[in-house]
């Protein structure tokens, strides 16, 4: 997976302006310049937006994608968030799942399993 050896170089070999002790003894992936404290969420921002990354802009689309696939009540506990939220996320995607439990209900696993 390239995503995770790069995660593990970068492990390895992060620093910060005011990082203390060794890599390992770091419990930060993003080392701020504060001892002990991460990158700000603003600071990461900042670097993203420097190589292209919309944050924002990106999470926008994240959640309307999930919110599309993904019931109401299970996003909000997913995310942490009021199950009015979710609704709203999911209504303005156009994510329907207004009839899901009546369908899973209705679901018979030796109708969909039978080879015809």
């Amino acid at each position: 997976m390239p995503l995770a050896s790069l995660v593990r170089e970068l492990v390895a070999t992060r620093r910060g302006k005011a990082k203390i002790g060794t890599p390992d003894e770091a419990p930060w992936l993003f080392p701020g310049g504060h001892p002990g404290l991460p990158l700000t969420d603003s600071q990461i921002g900042k670097r993203l937006h420097k190589i292209g990354i919309r944050p924002k802009q990106d999470r926008s689309t994240a959640l309307f994608t999930l919110a599309t696939e993904v019931p109401a009540a299970i996003l909000a506990r997913m995310l942490g968030i009021h199950i009015k939220v979710a609704v709203q996320w999911q209504q303005a995607s156009g994510g329907d799942w207004a009839t899901y439990t009546a369908d899973v209900a209705q679901w018979n696993p030796d109708q969909h399993n039978s080879k015809a």
